[in-house]
């Protein structure tokens, strides 16, 4: 190692806290711009709080430390460490370091198991797990962020910047950052996830999948496809798990998304049909008109005179307070 890496590596992190500074002005849970991500600040520690994570997930630190408690198992993880955890996972989370002057800075970022199959297909055969390789048990690991996976995250992070850079260059470096974790030692244990996450819970995932993908085509024998069923087979257990088919499902979080946004109040209705995955504005007027009885431009207006209306929940994110 040269003499210029350990001061490169500092300048690094003191980036990846001043990225996350500016996407988490508020303390707690701070939306990231991107489906599954939530970066979070604390200016003091947290005792330990109980959780569930939907999906598989992995958690950075930037500065400060945490601990995750699951079947009695006690990770501990600090700067540049991070904690990859299986979907489906109920644990205590505890913030240990920080304060005001440092606070603790981490984020996490939920990743659909398809996204983890279709990366690790492509990786070299050497790379794939053997039976019996991983403990059916773990449910938790924490590995250090080394140069690769940083400046991984870094881009990410600085991607979603601006729309454009957000629509173009984020998808990319969210598989470049996927990618690099992969190639660490974690990479058996994080197919091992995705795998345990899409054959215990195929709706699950389904349901994972639509959430942190409405900007895309959303069809049947897609979402069949990502969990490994013939799209008759997945549309009968869809239904029996929510009640609804697949089609109508998809719409209604599409158009429940769309709502969120419009109360935001940062994307005009064209660019809200875009994010929601329509490719036709007039059809998302329409549709939205149809579902709760105003346009979208009215739904907007009469929001940021009056609020948003609270008479019908949106649909919950499945992400926890605490990473």
């Amino acid at each position: 190692m040269s003499l210029t890496e350990p001061a490169q590596r500092r300048s690094a992190a003191d980036d990846l806290v001043g990225e996350l500074r500016a996407l988490a002005r508020q303390v707690g849970p701070n939306p990231g711009g991107w489906p599954g991500l939530t970066i979070y600040r604390y200016t003091s520690p947290v005792r330990p709080q109980w959780q569930e994570i939907r999906g598989l997930s992995i958690g950075i630190v930037g500065q400060g430390s945490k601990a995750v408690v699951e079947r009695g198992r006690r990770h501990v993880y600090d700067a540049l460490h991070y904690l990859a955890i299986g979907g489906h996972v109920r644990f205590q989370s505890e913030i240990l370091e920080a304060s005001a002057e440092r606070p603790c800075m981490c984020l996490v970022l939920e990743v659909d198991p398809s996204t983890v199959r279709s990366i690790a297909e492509q990786m070299p055969a050497g790379r794939r797990p053997v039976a019996g390789a991983v403990n059916a048990e773990t449910t938790c690991v924490v590995s250090a962020v080394d140069e690769e996976v940083l400046a991984s995250v870094l881009r990410f992070l600085r991607a979603l910047s601006t729309p454009s850079d957000r629509r173009v260059l984020a998808p990319l470096h969210f598989r470049e950052l996927v990618y690099r974790v992969l190639q660490r030692d974690q990479f058996a244990r994080m197919v091992d996830f995705a795998a345990r996450q899409t054959a215990g819970n195929p709706v699950g995932a389904a349901l994972w999948y639509i959430d942190t993908h409405l900007a895309e085509p959303l069809t049947v024998a897609t979402l069949a496809a990502q969990v490994g069923l013939s799209s008759s087979a997945f549309s009968r257990a869809f239904r029996d798990a929510t009640g609804l088919p697949p089609y109508q499902y998809v719409r209604d979080a599409r158009l429940n998304r769309a709502r969120e946004l419009l109360v935001e109040g940062a994307l005009g209705v064209a660019d809200v049909a875009h994010r929601v995955g329509y490719s036709s504005a007039s059809h998302f007027i329409d549709g939205f008109r149809t579902r709760f009885g105003v346009t979208p431009g009215e739904y907007a207006g009469s929001s940021q005179r009056h609020g948003p209306d609270r008479g019908e929940p949106s649909q919950s994110t499945g992400r926890p307070d605490l990473p």
